[in-house]
């Protein structure tokens, strides 16, 4: 049972308020995101934003009845936000040339979003930086590939946010498509993860629909029956079993999966980031650290993140948190950095010479909630208590986590401390 799409037939439809905090995070990725790229050497910014499940522009707000944005406007007022807000800064002003691809299938949807964008204060560029399709996303992939490969074609610089209605609209095959054209591009991928694991069964029909998604081995040859009778933290594992398909057939090298959250009391569906690059990553699991109050993960804090039962009886004394699982909040954070303390010494004794700090955040970040400044904070504790050394490609060592550089060597100390963690 898929989330049904908005209706637009008398004018704007309702929407939730965990709804609406994905488009805030979309906001508080992109203000993060043109800050990255704003460097000081570079002139201009060469963007491409897809939005390939529109909709139709507004919402009325559930709670509150006021009219509130969609995805596409989000959008426009970010890059516009940002371009004022970099350029104050700037004594040469940095040139934003972004284009924008909104498309929507369903007709009241689009028309009601042609409206909505003809009567703002970006009207004048539809036709020319704004492109609007009344159209599948599936019969548009190709040609905004190519528009992207030929505005940037080292980069394909690009973010695609695809919203779909459910965990069935985008199957992987599509977005390896767009990672094997364009180096740079960027997914956020919403997916019905809780929807799928209460509804599927041992049918063909469920069979069916994971060959559609692309993922037709994603149980390991295993009945969900089975998985349920077996196993008592059957939901997690089906989590991670659906997780690690999704992104290998997905080809990205970097993702994040968490939930965005339902005020029901569990997560509805993942807000999923994809790239191919670690610091994109890290720029989205820094939104989610800052943005606490619309995320929720109900695996473990340290690495393997998944690897660790959900039992919502007992999250308390597994995380140390209030029932509703890891909350991003500075309990989470402390939780976090107490997982990695333990985890990452055993790594750096099995590996001979030591571990850059870079291939180790690059090999495991993928299945843990920390971010980049989470992993410097858990290493700068372990320098403290003489658990590992960290050197510089200049010879300097490293006594704080904040000192901490990607070629920096974190190596065995020759004398070991006996001083217990904590």
């Amino acid at each position: 049972m898929a989330r049904k799409p908005y209706n637009y037939r008398n004018g704007p439809d309702i929407i939730q308020p965990h709804s609406i905090a994905k488009h805030r995070i979309l906001q508080s990725y992109l203000a993060a995101y043109f800050q990255t790229l704003a460097t000081p050497h570079r002139d201009e910014l060469r963007l491409t934003l897809v939005d390939g499940f529109a909709g139709g522009g507004q919402y009325i707000h559930s709670e509150k009845g006021e009219l509130v944005k969609g995805s596409p406007l989000v959008f426009l007022d970010a890059v516009r936000d940002a371009n004022f807000a970099i350029n104050q800064k700037r004594h040469k002003p940095l040139r934003f040339e972004v284009d924008y691809f909104f498309i929507e299938k369903d007709h009241h949807a689009y028309t009601h979003l042609d409206k909505v964008l003809r009567g703002s204060e970006y009207g004048e560029h539809i036709g020319k930086s704004i492109h609007l399709r009344h159209a599948d996303f599936h019969n548009e992939i190709e040609n905004i590939v190519a528009f992207v490969q030929h505005k940037n074609p080292r980069s394909g610089r690009s973010i695609f946010a695809l919203d779909q209605y459910g965990y069935s609209q985008v199957p992987t095959q599509f977005i390896r498509k767009i990672f094997a054209s364009l180096p740079s591009a960027e997914v956020i991928l919403t997916f019905g993860v809780d929807s799928f694991i209460t509804y599927a069964s041992d049918n063909e029909l469920t069979r069916k629909l994971l060959r559609d998604m692309g993922i037709p081995d994603v149980l390991r040859n295993r009945s969900l029956s089975d998985i349920k009778a077996s196993d008592p933290d059957w939901r997690l594992f089906i989590q991670s079993t659906l997780y690690r398909s999704l992104v290998e057939e997905c080809g990205a090298e970097y993702f994040t999966p968490f939930f965005i959250r339902n005020d029901k009391g569990h997560g509805d569906y993942w807000l999923i980031h994809l790239s191919r690059h670690p610091k994109a990553r890290d720029v989205m699991v820094d939104v989610h650290w800052s943005n606490n109050n619309y995320f929720i993960h109900y695996g473990g804090p340290g690495l393997e993140m998944f690897q660790v039962g959900y039992d919502p009886d007992h999250d308390i004394a597994r995380f140390g948190q209030d029932g509703l699982g890891f909350e991003f909040d500075d309990v989470a954070r402390k939780a976090s950095g107490a997982a990695l303390q333990k985890q990452i010494p055993p790594m750096i004794h099995k590996s001979e010479g030591g571990i850059k700090f870079d291939t180790l955040f690059k090999a495991t970040c993928n299945f843990s909630p920390a971010s980049r400044g989470v992993y410097k904070d858990a290493l700068g504790h372990l320098i403290l208590h003489k658990e590992i050394e960290i050197i510089g490609a200049d010879g300097a060592w490293r006594t704080s986590g904040k000192q901490i550089k990607s070629n920096d060597q974190i190596i065995v100390p020759k004398q070991r401390s006996f001083f217990p963690l904590c």
